[in-house]
């Protein structure tokens, strides 16, 4: 079953160290099957207020995705964002195939 990494950007400060991030990224990503879904906007708000940027990233389990979270050549690149990004991050187990909301009532 699918998984996805979820990052909630409420601020980057642009840098050398965020342009080195995003030059690295994509290969720790491909031993992991990982794939963006989802990168910035432009984006709609519909509801509330949303100010920032969102990505998604899926992988084919919630194994791989703890994997690419927890490599070593991610661990390299990690800092780079985190020094220069305010916001949330987070793995999320993805649904079956079919999945209907009411699936969630028992």
């Amino acid at each position: 079953m699918p998984a996805y990494a979820v990052a909630l950007i409420r601020e980057t400060r642009f840098n050398p160290e965020i342009k080195q991030y995003l030059e690295g990224i994509d290969a720790t990503l491909a031993p992991f099957s990982g794939k963006y879904l989802v990168h910035g906007g432009p984006y709609m708000p519909l509801e509330g207020a949303w100010a920032g940027d969102m990505v998604v990233i899926e992988f084919p389990s919630m194994e791989q995705a703890q994997g690419w979270y927890d490599s070593a050549a991610y661990k390299a690149i990690r800092p780079f964002r985190t020094r220069h990004t305010e916001g949330d991050v987070l793995l999320v187990q993805g649904v079956p195939e079919g999945h209907k909301g009411a699936d969630i009532l028992g």
